[in-house]
C-alpha cells in the first residue's frame, strides 16, 4: 500500500496533536542521532565500559545486552562528597561542529525519518552514582545537596544542548529519566517537581524554542508526573507502559500527549517461549485496543537474550504484522 506522507511527516502530524495516516511505528534506536564527538570517554572493560563521570557499566546477556552500573562499585559515598566526586567533562572551544554534524547526519535521512537527541539525565545519574539505597536516601535526607548536584550536572548538559540543537537541528529532543517501578514511582510527583522538573524544563524550553518537538522518556507507573510533563510542553512519552491508565490517559490528553508503547513488554505475549499464536492475537488486540483516534505509536516486540534465534524469528513475525495489519489500520476502519 502506498502512502502519502513520510514515516517523519506522519510521525511529527501525530506529535502535532493531528490523526496521522497510518500508524506510525516508534524506532527507538533507529531515529537517535549521537554526536561522535566525545570528551571523556571511558576504557572498555570486559565487554562494558565506564562513562564519562568514571561509573563502571556492565552489559547483561538476558537484558538484550543493555549495560547497567556494575553492582558494588558506586562512586560517590556520601552526597556531600559530590564535589570532589563528580566532575563534568570539559568542552573545547576549538571543535569544528559544522563539520562534526555535517559528518554524523550525511547517512541518516533527514527526509524520510524524524531525528532526536538528546543530553543528560539527573534521577539516573545520581543512583548510577550512589546506588538506589543512598541515592534515594539522599534525595529524601539531603535534597539541598542534590539540588546543587543537579545544577552542576545541568551545566553540563544544557551546553551540549545548545550546541546540538544549534549544529545538528533534531526534529525532537528527548528527556529520558526513568524514576519510577511496576507499581509507584521511586518519589512523590511534589519531589519530582521540585528536584527534577525544573531542569527538564529548561531542557524542555531550549527545544521547543528552536522548533523541536520534546518527548518524554519514563519506563514504569509514572503517569502522576504527566500534568508536569504536559506543561513544560511534552507532546509524547514512551514507553507507555502497561503499568498505567493508559486509556484514561489517552482520552484525556487527547491531541496534547501522544503515546508511543502501550504494548505488554513483560507479559506471556512477548516471551521466546510463547506460542506464536499467542504473539499474533495478542498483537491484533494491542493495535484495536490503542489505535483508535491516534496518538498512539506502535512498538512491538519480543524480548530475550543476545543471540536467540528464536527472538530473531518472532521479532520478524511483528514486524509484519505491523505492515500487514497494524500501519494500514486506519485506511481499513475508516468509518
Amino acid at each position: 500500500m502506498e502512502y502519502k506522507l513520510t514515516e517523519k511527516e506522519n510521525f511529527l502530524r501525530m506529535l502535532s496533536g493531528e490523526m496521522p495516516e497510518f500508524v506510525p511505528h516508534y524506532n527507538m534506536m533507529g531515529w537517535g542521532l549521537r554526536s561522535s564527538v566525545r570528551f571523556s570517554k571511558g576504557p572498555e572493560i570486559g565487554g562494558g565500559f565506564v562513562s564519562d563521570y568514571g561509573v563502571e557499566f556492565t552489559p547483561v546477556s538476558a537484558a538484550g545486552g543493555a549495560a547497567l552500573p556494575t553492582p558494588g562499585k558506586f562512586i560517590l559515598k556520601e552526597i556531600e562528597d559530590w564535589p570532589n566526586v563528580i566532575h563534568n567533562p570539559v568542552i573545547p572551544n576549538d571543535i569544528d561542529w559544522e563539520a562534526a554534524a555535517k559528518k554524523d547526519t550525511e547517512k541518516f535521512d533527514r527526509a524520510a525519518k524524524p531525528c532526536f537527541m538528546s543530553a543528560g539525565d539527573y534521577f539516573q545519574n545520581l543512583m548510577a552514582f550512589m546506588g538506589f539505597t543512598e541515592g534515594l536516601c539522599a534525595m529524601y535526607e539531603s535534597p539541598e545537596e542534590v539540588t546543587a548536584l543537579f545544577s552542576y550536572l545541568h551545566e553540563y548538559n544544557i551546553a551540549r544542548e545548545k550546541i546540538y540543537l544549534h549544529y545538528y537541528k533534531p526534529d525532537i529532543w528527548y528527556i529520558l529519566d526513568d524514576n519510577a517501578t511496576r507499581m509507584n514511582p521511586f518519589i512523590s510527583p511534589e519531589m519530582n517537581r521540585e528536584l527534577l522538573i525544573p531542569f527538564q524544563r529548561e531542557q524542555a524550553e531550549l527545544a521547543l524554542d528552536a522548533g523541536c518537538k520534546v518527548m518524554m522518556h519514563d519506563c514504569g507507573r509514572c503517569e502522576d508526573f504527566i500534568p508536569d510533563w504536559i506543561d513544560m510542553g511534552v507532546s509524547a512519552w514512551d514507553p507507555a507502559q502497561v503499568d498505567n491508565d493508559l486509556l484514561g490517559i489517552k482520552a484525556k490528553y487527547k491531541g496534547r500527549l501522544s503515546l508511543l508503547g502501550c504494548w505488554d513488554s513483560q507479559g506471556p505475549a512477548s516471551w521466546a517461549d510463547s506460542s506464536d499464536e499467542l504473539l499474533l492475537d495478542s498483537l491484533a488486540e494491542y493495535v484495536d485496543t490503542y489505535a483508535p483516534g491516534g496518538g498512539f505509536a506502535w512498538t512491538a516486540n519480543v524480548l530475550g537474550a543476545e543471540g536467540d534465534e528464536n527472538v530473531k524469528r518472532k521479532n520478524e513475525l511483528v514486524k509484519k504484522f505491523y505492515e500487514d495489519y497494524a500501519k494500514p489500520w486506519y485506511y481499513n476502519h475508516a468509518s
